[in-house]
């Protein structure tokens, strides 16, 4: 006998496998912890079969809730699909994003997969480039809103998160050893450069520029090889790298804040739309 489906208990369920855990999945549908966990109980007494497997205090899906997973998009794509054609106007049009580029891999996938999933309409485009360059384009209209990261942090709702920057080099690297010290710091215009070579200065560290104008690729690989370290948040820096430890004797570096920007003007009622998702994806971290 067919039963019918609770596309509150997919989209809960959705929310918790892409975020990796019971309170991020609140925090993203603003419901208490509880009434998450009641929703995925529901959920699988509903199909008879763990959907989540829970150890030491991290959840991943089990393999009856990865196959669950493909269709659940497709359920709430045509879902909201409808919902928005029966009960009003949809979104349409291009939304260009802003994004530091060590900030758009990290952070961006699980907000622009809701985004778009719920406004199909709306083609997203990211542009990747450095802080200074992206407000820049903000102010001429280039792009429509942007992140960045910055040293001072955003007023009211432009806080989107403060982090430690931090030395980050390859696993078990000697690099950070070396004298001089060899520093990958990418383009003059990286947010991270002009900090980072005052409290080398500062703390008169002898030092040498690697990848003096790379992209991040480019730092990345350098890092890896244990060619050099570099300046990096800490929140961010790769599973395959490391945050060198402070005894290592390296200067400390200050906190960094990821602000979201708009138009002086206020911006689109897109750009505000997708604001919110943005605001929402970090309030989940």
């Amino acid at each position: 006998m067919a039963r019918d489906i609770d596309i509150s208990l997919i989209r809960t369920f959705l929310a918790v496998a892409e975020s990796g855990g019971m309170t991020s999945a609140a925090h993203t549908l603003n419901l208490t912890q509880g009434a998450i966990s009641q929703k995925i109980k529901r959920l699988e007494e509903l199909f008879d079969t763990p959907l989540f497997e829970r150890k030491n205090k991290t959840i991943r899906l089990t393999p009856e809730g990865e196959r669950l997973l493909v269709r659940a998009y497709r359920l709430i794509s045509l879902n909201d699909e409808t919902w928005q054609l029966m009960t009003q106007p949809a979104f349409t049009g291009e939304i260009r994003l802003g994004v530091p580029l060590d900030i758009i891999r990290p952070l961006l996938p699980p907000i622009l997969r809701r985004f778009s999933r719920e406004h199909p309409r709306i083609q997203l485009t990211l542009v990747g480039d450095m802080t200074g360059n992206l407000l820049n384009a903000l102010k001429n209209g280039d792009v429509d809103l942007t992140l960045t990261t910055e040293s001072r942090a955003g007023g009211g709702d432009a806080l989107l998160l403060s982090d430690q920057l931090v030395w980050m080099g390859a696993q078990n690297g000697e690099a950070c050893q070396k004298t001089p010290l060899p520093v990958s710091l990418g383009s003059d215009s990286c947010a991270f450069r002009g900090p980072t070579l005052d409290a080398l200065n500062k703390a008169q560290v002898d030092w040498v520029a690697i990848c003096a104008q790379g992209n991040l690729d480019s730092i990345l690989a350098s890092i890896e090889a244990d060619m050099a370290v570099a300046p990096y948040l800490q929140s961010l820096v790769p599973p395959n790298l490391s945050a060198i430890p402070p005894d290592a004797g390296l200067p400390a570096l200050p906190t960094y804040h990821i602000n979201l920007h708009l138009p002086d003007a206020g911006g689109s009622v897109i750009a505000k739309e997708l604001a919110k998702y943005i605001r929402q994806g970090f309030a989940a971290r």
